[in-house]
């Protein structure tokens, strides 16, 4: 699966006059360039790798920010690893996170029938989205080569 293109976390927070300190910038870099999704405890260790003073506030502090400007999104992601929470930069399109029960695989999936789907919601309801998110539930590809083509779990 192709990566999606994520939203410029520093461009947007210098647009917006927010003070980008040494400690704030090193965090916002690794969400940024991030391969997977990180929950609070693994982005503060590979911070404290590169500046020994970024504390475990400093990574709360920096995520409500973040969130507050809608510029990452705080996951559950089916709760395949207990009752954490997971974040990611935004990204430049909606997109549904794909979850293996068995392996604990996260993948990224987007479908112009996902846009669809959300213009119909806005249509029929007269709501307008700002937020959607989607996660799915079940054996990725691999998991169920393993299986023999069989949802046993």
């Amino acid at each position: 699966m192709k990566s999606l293109q994520r939203r410029s976390l520093l461009n947007e927070l210098m647009e917006q006059g927010v003070r980008i300190t040494a400690q704030r910038r090193i965090l916002i870099e690794i969400i940024q360039e991030a391969e997977g999704h990180l929950d609070a405890a693994m982005l503060l260790e590979r911070a404290s790798q590169r500046d020994a003073r970024i504390d475990r506030a400093t990574v709360y502090r920096t995520l409500e920010l973040l969130k507050r400007l809608r510029l990452i999104d705080e996951l559950d992601l089916m709760h395949l690893n207990g009752e954490k929470h997971f974040y990611e930069a935004k990204t430049t399109v909606d997109h549904v996170h794909l979850a293996c029960f068995q392996c604990g695989r996260i993948e990224e999936f987007t479908s112009s029938l996902f846009d669809r789907l959300k213009m119909e919601i806005s249509r029929q309801s007269g709501f307008q989205i700002r937020v959607i998110r989607l996660e799915v539930g079940g054996l990725c590809r691999r998991c169920l080569a393993r299986n023999g083509g069989t949802n046993r779990q």
